[in-house]
């Protein structure tokens, strides 16, 4: 009888449902057969306000990568050099905002020369709404790029110095490059290049543009300033512990974090449908380094090495910031795999053959991997229009050559030497210009005392310093 009387119930409910459903909808569609396009109008104004708003976030979430690095950085550097650490990432964003407002944005995204540079909007002249938000967006990647070569001169490295390389890198070098990938108009998106090759070179979200420039500006600027006192023994490397994994760990986390901001963002448009297969295909790379890395130091000394296995983490993120949005996730997952190996390996060789001193592992995670996503563009690339990809329009145009194409590896190929020979070799020359004017290095005794007391006048930890009586 229960039953019955449910049934009875759940039908009479239905039945009301579906008569107000009519009634309501003689009343609306009258109504609004009017008004169609204002709807259409208000939706187009929703979508718009819905990407404004979600670059301001994405940005803010980019922006955020800087707590990242300052307790990443720090908790693979000594307790004496914290504070040291602490200021210059806090400076590497504050300079960043002035800098690129000023000059950055304009030598970026001006009006092109030449495909070589930008060269108005200077302190945003003109802005409108979409300028300001634009450049919201940039500045914060601009200075990412800065701040990566902070960590590999860590705990050594002169702090005058290092701003004067900061203003350098996010007025000039930074933002020349950029012009030529990301702007429409540099070398490597249109032009003589492009016409040869026959596609435009794909970077989505700055393996090269950002990882790669800030990794091979590190390189040269730890080549410059030498390594760190007590490194080297009889030639080979010392292992010169940081003070605290968890800091590490926790600033790890934070940059992978940011990612979700750095590649999602990077689609410029929050009515995308790909944000979530671009976050997606991120994540499946940053995974797969860190577990490479891990298994790979597991294997090789009979314990993982968790400062090594973090790093795996951000070379996946790194790896795939290229091409997340233009390869599969199987492929996604490849990359992240070699992109891991690629950082152990380079790590190795820094220490080993280079004898270049980094203490954070910044080279080989955003150099050496960032040169690998490059690469992995050119070769696992589905190509814009085909496959599950067809609707996507910031893929890159070109099959990979494990589709049969080849022209956008050349593309790449071709990016990533300019890559190499810009960022290191004009960086190379900055900072010894900078050693030769106003000194790259501290004193030995400074860099034995620790740079937070002589460069600061405080401790970070000032309950556990031994007080002179």
């Amino acid at each position: 009888m229960y039953m019955r009387t449910q049934k009875i119930n759940t039908r009479r409910i239905l039945q009301t449902t579906l008569l107000m459903m009519i009634l309501l909808m003689s009343f609306i569609l009258p109504a609004s057969a009017g008004t169609i396009e204002d709807n259409t109008e208000a939706i187009e104004n929703l979508q718009i306000a819905l990407t404004f708003l979600w670059l301001v976030v994405a940005g803010a979430i980019v922006f955020f990568m800087h707590a990242g690095f300052s307790l990443l950085e720090s908790g693979l550097s000594r307790t004496k050099n914290t504070v040291n650490i602490l200021m210059k990432n806090l400076m590497t964003i504050s300079f960043g905002i002035l800098i690129y407002w000023a000059v950055g944005w304009g030598i970026m995204y001006g009006a092109d020369f030449a495909g070589l540079i930008g060269i108005d909007q200077f302190f945003l002249k003109g802005a409108d709404h979409e300028m300001w938000n634009g450049w919201w967006f940039q500045m914060v990647f601009a200075a990412t790029a800065a701040t990566i070569v902070s960590g590999a001169m860590a705990e050594r490295t002169e702090f005058k110095a290092y701003l004067v390389y900061v203003v350098i890198m996010v007025a000039f070098i930074y933002p020349v490059y950029g012009h030529w990938v990301w702007s429409g108009s540099g070398i490597l998106t249109a032009g003589f290049l492009v016409d040869l090759i026959g596609v435009e070179h794909h970077d989505f979200a700055g393996s090269g543009v950002v990882h790669a420039v800030g990794g091979y500006a590190a390189l040269a600027g730890a080549m410059v300033v030498g390594a760190r006192l007590g490194k080297y023994r009889n030639g080979k490397p010392m292992a010169i512990p940081g003070h605290s994994l968890p800091l590490a760990f926790l600033g790890t986390l934070i940059l992978a974090f940011g990612w979700v901001g750095f590649n999602g963002g990077s689609t410029l448009d929050a009515n995308d449908t790909y944000i979530s297969f671009v976050i997606v295909n991120t994540f499946l790379s940053a995974g797969a380094g860190a577990i490479t890395v891990m298994l790979i130091t597991w294997i090789k000394t009979g314990k993982p090495d968790p400062s090594l296995t973090a790093n795996g983490l951000l070379a996946g993120l790194v790896s795939i910031t290229a091409a997340c949005g233009s390869v599969t996730n199987g492929s996604a997952i490849v990359i992240g795999i070699v992109g891991g190996t690629i950082l152990y390996a380079g790590v190795m060789f820094n220490e080993n053959i280079l004898k270049v001193d980094d203490p954070v592992g910044a080279i080989a995670v955003h150099g050496y991997a960032g040169s690998w996503g490059l690469l992995a563009v050119g070769i696992f690339s589905i190509g814009i229009g085909n496959g599950i990809l067809a609707d996507a329009s910031y893929a890159a145009e070109g099959a990979g050559l494990i589709y049969g194409g080849y022209e956008q590896f050349l593309i790449q190929a071709v990016g990533l030497v300019i890559n190499i020979v810009w960022a290191f070799g004009i960086s190379f020359v900055v900072f010894k210009l900078i050693d030769w004017t106003i000194g790259l290095r501290v004193s030995e005794e400074h860099e034995i005392a620790g740079l937070d007391e002589i460069e600061h006048g405080i401790n970070a930890y000032p309950e556990f310093v031994m007080v002179k009586e």
